[in-house]
């Protein structure tokens, strides 16, 4: 699933050809996705210029001109494809908009676990999908102080605590485990634990680590590519994610290497260094 430094490079690509200029044509190719569309969604949303596209947590959020936000899920295989020069509409291409120019933007998604819903920009903050959302990890607000106070007491792991949405939102696997990494916090630690220096650390590392995952596109494994069509490239830069058995860096000119473990936290997989992550 695209977590947040895929979403937001996906904003960042779409902003570019889509903000400050009229979606003259909407096609939608089904009737529904994870969920039905909007009724009369076509007729509501053509015609409307974007006047920002922004992030809130794992959603894609279109600012339409007459108050109303479009809000997007890519779920776990859906993308957003610019096309120029386009032909025919692949036969995953559920939902095609027209702006103005002749620019298409395409929402492609083989698996239909997206959605895209309408809402008033006024109501966002209590919306069904946000209003029990955590803390942005790239919003100011996001100190080691919150973040202490919020994991204070919690008997989870770490690892866990960073993937629960209530808390913190949009780190997801790969980039929770890059970031405990990164911070020298194992994976397994108590959240209630991690306060004072190690949430000092854990917060720098989760804020370099999404920073650094955006100016490289966001990671590509299956489906996540840029608007452009081009992949992301982060997963060049992972340094436990996947890479188990491989040796960590801490490992270098030492005679006996520790290698990275993988363990399954939650149901998913976390890697980790059991040398340098205590």
């Amino acid at each position: 699933m695209p977590e947040l430094p895929e979403v937001e490079t996906v904003c960042r690509g779409l902003a570019a050809v889509m903000e400050g200029r009229r979606i003259t044509g909407l096609t939608v190719r089904r009737p529904d996705l994870r969920i039905p569309f909007p009724q009369g969604f076509a007729t509501k949303v053509k015609g409307r210029a974007v006047n920002r596209i922004r992030r809130r947590a794992k959603y894609i959020l279109m600012d339409l001109d007459d108050g109303n936000v479009l809000i997007i899920h890519l779920g776990m295989s859906g993308r957003m494809v610019i096309t120029k020069n386009p032909g025919p509409p692949e036969t995953h291409d559920h939902v095609v908009f027209t702006i103005e120019g002749g620019t298409e933007v395409r929402y492609n998604d083989p698996r239909r676990f997206g959605l895209m819903a309408l809402a008033p920009e006024k109501d966002l903050d209590h919306h069904r999908l946000f209003h029990h959302l955590g803390i942005d990890p790239l919003s100011d607000g996001f100190t080691p102080a919150m973040f202490s106070k919020a994991l204070k007491g919690r008997a989870t792991a770490i690892k866990s605590a960073l993937l629960d949405q209530r808390i913190v939102v949009g780190v997801g696997n790969i980039y929770a485990c890059e970031s405990l990494h990164r911070a020298g916090i194992s994976p397994q630690r108590k959240a209630g634990t991690v306060a004072g220096k190690r949430a000092e650390s854990l917060v720098q590392a989760i804020k370099q680590v999404l920073a650094e995952a955006i100016a490289a596109g966001g990671s590509s494994l299956r489906d996540h590519v840029q608007p452009s069509g081009e992949l992301g490239y982060f997963q060049h830069a992972w340094k436990v994610y996947g890479r188990e058995g491989e040796p960590c860096d801490c490992a270098r000119d030492k005679a006996k290497g520790a290698s990275i473990k993988r363990i399954v936290q939650g149901g998913r997989s976390t890697f980790y260094c059991t040398r340098c992550q205590t």
